[in-house]
């Protein structure tokens, strides 16, 4: 274990003090959020991040020692397990390394070298690799039998010995590995038979580039068409290359049995050696591709899901259709289903005037404070439609994305919750709610469903489950939930929670009505002091009979706050309302090993706080009033729009029309970056000059540069 920790140190640069305590705590149990927020003082101030990579490396080198415990017992009980390949495999962390060293004593199935040593030519080949100056023709004639008949036969049987061999030397198998390293191309060319079928692959009909420039974007695309049998790819350095390092170390000398050393050579790289590099550093490039494309999609998501939330109020649900009209849904500040019904604005039916009326009279009864219009079809026209309507109080217009409602009406927990409604009614409310709150609202629905990011269908889905996951839980813990009111969905990502927990948080309440306060969640079957040490602090009672329920400050500093409440003579509620009274205090006579600077900060800035909301306050966007569909649209427009994706290639703008516009990466500004992440963000608000409009393929090409 010490071994591991010290390689988790080295890989992660985080000091082997700040691992191992980090080590220690997740070993206990703790999770990621609580560890990052509470126990600073233990970590030395590690983040969710660097939290995380002790998490993820610790679990790789385990692995690792695991697989290498794994081919030790393998080999011994082979009895072919030397003092010498022992202390190799126990001295190396490479898994490619353990790999080939581990190779030569695989069981494998039946292979040419296999059948030439049953054959009996295994000491023909040894003869052959010592590449002696030697009448082989004669030597070989001794080893024929009724399995090889001709001394051709016998001599190909000990070359495939020799070509095995060395596909399977370790030393061979990294030199080859490093020459695709630095020299491999991936090439891609398409299925000739079916080059009608791969239009949307054209890029890609005869591609090739350097695998170590090649981004992930091409190569997840290339996979795809491979996949569906519309392209054939390669992965290859020049082979001469390749050739004059083997033969450097195999060939020696210049006679007539090192020419057949050679040849066998030629034959490991084509047929065993290059097909397995090749197929390791598709497996690798593909993953790395695939945690860049993760890294996008989670980063993108994380943004999403910490989107500003209009909060406690009224809202009007819209989600806008032609043939079969607008469903309405009007919703209380709780996300209660107060109404729901259909009007007909748009073609074919035209009813607009009634349905200006409708939704007037709708605003008055409800108390509507604001409108949610789904950004899908007939998004425009439906905003359009309301903004020309005098309505008698104030009410604000917000265009929602659907991304991932059809899934959430369809849902089991839809049903649940709307037994009596069919999905149009659920997609509404889905819609209406995301304006209220869009944590609250997403985590109800798969990450991957929700509409943000590039190729989710064809990466990793385990890692990317447990990425996605990762950041649904900490953006969760990061707001923080309501215990009263938050779902089951919602409570499943709390630290410490999870499924079972939360159903039986949702059934107390039930039965027992709300939480008077925090430590009446240690009255929830199965809720015991470890789940509660590790939720306590992310869950907030706004009414509690105690006042720091209502914050981050975890029950366990209670005490420090009560004694500073004490000497200064004010109670907590008087704290809350004058934090700098803090400031005045002697920190140093409250500060101990488990309660140091840094939990006394998260108390001052969470009085400060006073239970707000962390997210940014949300912003109404203004379409241009002229653009409705992609016809409306000329070069050279500026117009205004919302970042609505963010990939490694560039952003994907809404500027209020059924189809987005991409701001390639090369666009986005004048100065050059690595990834549009760096400069833009989900949600962003920008302008944009229409570049390129391509109507029969639905492409709009947009630039952000040189724009006032």
């Amino acid at each position: 274990m010490e071994i591991i920790l010290d390689l988790v140190a080295q890989t992660t640069g985080i000091s082997i003090k700040q691992v191992k305590a980090t080590s220690l705590l997740l070993e206990e149990g703790a999770t990621i959020p609580f560890i990052s927020r509470y126990r600073k003082e233990r970590t030395g101030g590690l983040n969710e991040e660097d939290v995380e990579k002790i998490q993820k490396q610790k679990a790789y080198f385990q692995e690792i020692a695991e697989r290498k415990e794994t081919v030790l017992n393998s080999i011994e009980k082979q009895g072919k397990l030397t003092d010498e390949l022992k202390q190799a495999i126990e001295n190396t962390w490479d898994i490619n390394v353990i790999e080939d060293l581990y190779l030569p004593y695989k069981q494998k199935r039946k292979t040419r070298a296999s059948i030439a040593r049953e054959n009996g030519l295994e000491p023909l080949s040894e003869i052959i690799f010592k590449q002696q100056n030697i009448d082989i023709n004669k030597i070989a004639s001794s080893f024929l039998n009724d399995n090889v008949p001709s001394v051709e036969d016998a001599i190909q049987g000990a070359k495939d010995i020799i070509a095995e061999q060395i596909s399977e030397n370790a030393q061979a198998r990294e030199r080859v590995r490093k020459i695709f390293s630095s020299e491999a191309i991936i090439t891609s060319k398409v299925v000739k038979s079916k080059i009608e079928e791969a239009e949307k692959y054209q890029d890609y009909f005869d591609f090739s580039q350097e695998l170590s420039k090649c981004p992930s974007h091409r190569i997840l695309a290339m996979r795809r068409g491979e996949r569906e049998g519309f392209l054939r790819i390669d992965i290859s350095p020049d082979k001469n290359i390749a050739f004059k390092s083997l033969k450097y170390l195999f060939v020696k000398g210049k006679t007539n049995t090192s020419a057949l050393v050679e040849e066998a050579m030629v034959d490991a790289y084509d047929r065993l050696l290059k097909p397995s590099i090749e197929n390791e550093f598709a497996n690798l490039s593909k993953e790395s591709a695939d945690i860049l494309a993760i890294e996008v999609f989670a980063d993108n998501l994380r943004q999403l899901l910490l989107a500003p939330p209009l909060g406690k109020k009224r809202i009007l649900g819209i989600d806008p259709g032609y043939r079969t009209g607008c469903k309405l849904v009007c919703i209380d500040e709780q996300g209660n289903l107060l109404h729901n019904e259909t009007i007909y604005p748009h073609k074919p039916q035209e009813e607009r005037a009634i349905a200006m009326k409708k939704l007037s009279s709708l605003v008055n009864s409800y108390k509507i404070d604001a409108i949610a219009i789904g950004n899908g079809t007939a998004s425009r026209e439906t905003e359009s439609l309301v903004k020309h309507i005098s309505f008698d109080r104030e009410v604000r217009v917000y265009v929602v994305s659907e991304d991932g409602a059809s899934i959430y009406s369809a849902s089991s927990l839809a049903r649940e919750e709307f037994p009596q409604y069919d999905v149009t009614v659920r997609g509404a409310v889905s819609i209406a709610r995301r304006l209220m709150d869009p944590l609250a609202e997403l985590v109800k629905i798969d990450p991957k469903s929700i509409g943000v990011g590039q190729y989710q269908h064809d990466v990793d889905q385990k890692l990317l489950k447990d990425s996605l996951d990762r950041v649904v839980e900490s953006a969760v813990n990061k707001v923080g939930v309501n215990l009263n009111t938050a779902s089951k969905q919602l409570l499943t990502y709390v630290s410490g929670l999870g499924p079972v927990l939360a159903q039986n948080i949702v059934d107390y309440r039930k039965e027992n009505g709300a939480f008077k306060n925090r430590k009446e969640l240690t009255k929830v079957p199965r809720l015991g002091a470890k789940a509660f040490e590790q939720a306590a602090g992310f869950l907030r009672i706004p009414d509690s009979t105690h006042a720091l329920d209502n914050t981050a400050v975890h029950p366990e500093s209670y005490h420090i706050v009560e004694k500073i409440s004490k000497e200064l003579n004010k109670s907590i509620e008087e704290l809350i309302e004058e934090p700098n009274l803090l400031k005045t205090v002697n920190i140093d006579k409250y500060l101990t090993e488990e309660f140091g600077l840094p939990s006394f900060e998260l108390i001052i800035s969470e009085l400060e706080k006073h239970g707000r909301d962390p997210r940014s306050t949300i912003k109404v966007m203004e379409f241009d009033k002229t653009i409705y569909k992609i016809e409306d649209l000329k070069e050279g427009m500026v117009l205004p729009g919302i970042v609505t994706n963010i990939t490694n290639f560039g952003a994907f703008v809404d500027i209020g029309i059924k189809e987005n516009g991409l701001v390639h990466i090369s666009q986005i500004c004048n100065e050059f970056i690595s990834s549009p992440n760096e400069v833009l963000k989900l949600h962003q608000h920008v302008k944009v000059k229409v570049t390129n409009i391509d109507i029969p393929r639905k492409r709009i090409q947009l630039s952000m540069k040189n724009i006032e």
